[in-house]
């Protein structure tokens, strides 16, 4: 139960954070938002572990965890990141959002391969149901207006958003490979530390992905005149975002080293209602919403539901026998 909550409050977090950064990178850049809310992460996560206790087991935290989570840091905090903004940038959050949610596709793949856990024939075809979502929301249409007024009224016509459909689709595909792939190296980390050690990994994986990006902001000249050209109507939406990705971070943290994966990361896709729901609030004009849109949305949910779905559960409820029963039984 405890791993579901946290799993749940993580997917609003990172909608939120979505929803953030969108608003963030019409102004902005991705460097500069990586710039921003990488460091966020480590001011936000070393009074935790100051305050918990955590940081004085620094010393005994196990080397091999400490450099998967050092490892987990460049991956999901540097490239994830990254390749999040540029496809958020592209396409907005609503249209990105369901291939980067693919990463669950990347993450089941892994734990059972690298984990050993099992997987059904019910988390297959789930995961065929949320590819296909994401392909239900890609084909939504631009429109070429956002809003049109009465010509009586004499007002102009307001310029639609226009998605770059590819550019979307790759760099959120690259996102869905790293931010897939993380979970799998933080439970291989975090499995016998507890879920306290949460917030020491946390602290080691923004630490790393910071000294990282300051690394590459020192040694480039083109990376300094990026970060330093930074408008102030994009700072607080990359402060928002920074603070709310670390929040969720927190959360998915904890609650992969209390919780199996196969239960975590598809409970964690209710973000896709949340990022719907803080989309229309916060970025009514700087989003795609349509039918497509929501039907996309809501595959993605059926399919979530379908991956964490116990087969035993279903074989109680129904009563199931025979060949239905091998079915529901058959695992990888």
């Amino acid at each position: 139960m405890l791993g579901a909550i946290l799993a749940v409050l993580s997917g609003a977090s990172f909608a939120l954070n979505n929803v953030a950064a969108r608003r963030a990178v019409l102004t902005g850049t991705p460097i500069q938002g990586m710039a921003v809310t990488v460091p966020i992460g480590v001011l936000c996560f070393l009074p935790i572990a100051f305050a918990t206790g955590e940081l004085a087991r620094l010393a005994a935290f196990p080397a091999v965890a400490a450099a998967w989570m050092a490892g987990v840091g460049l991956l999901h905090f540097l490239f994830g990141r990254y390749c999040n903004y540029r496809a958020n940038q592209s396409a907005g959050a609503n249209l990105s959002g369901p291939v980067i949610q693919m990463q669950i596709v990347v993450t089941l793949a892994l734990a059972v391969i690298v984990l050993t856990e099992p997987c059904t024939l019910l988390q297959l075809l789930g995961g065929v149901v949320m590819l296909g979502g994401s392909f239900v929301t890609q084909s939504q249409q631009s429109p070429r207006t956002r809003a049109r007024a009465s010509a009586a009224a004499g007002s102009a016509a307001v310029a639609a958003f226009v998605p770059r459909y590819a550019e979307g689709m790759v760099f959120g595909s690259l996102a869905a490979i790293a931010y897939g792939t993380s979970p799998v190296m933080v439970r291989m980390a975090l499995q016998q530390t507890g879920p306290s050690s949460a917030i020491l990994g946390g602290l080691i994986a923004y630490a790393s992905a910071t000294v990282a990006i300051a690394v590459l902001v020192v040694l480039s000249a083109p990376l300094q005149r990026n970060v330093m050209a930074l408008r102030r109507e994009s700072m607080p939406w990359f402060v928002y975002s920074g603070v709310m990705v670390a929040l969720a971070q927190g959360f998915l943290f904890s609650a992969v080293a209390v919780a199996p994966i196969m239960l975590v990361v598809p409970l964690q896709q209710s973000s896709v209602v949340f990022r719907l729901i803080f989309s229309r609030l916060l970025n009514p004009t700087h989003e795609m919403f349509g039918t497509r849109v929501i039907i996309g949305a809501a595959l993605s949910i059926v399919g979530a539901c379908t991956v964490s779905i116990d087969s035993g559960i279903i074989l109680n409820a129904v009563g199931a026998t025979g060949e239905l029963a091998r079915l529901l039984q058959w695992h990888v």
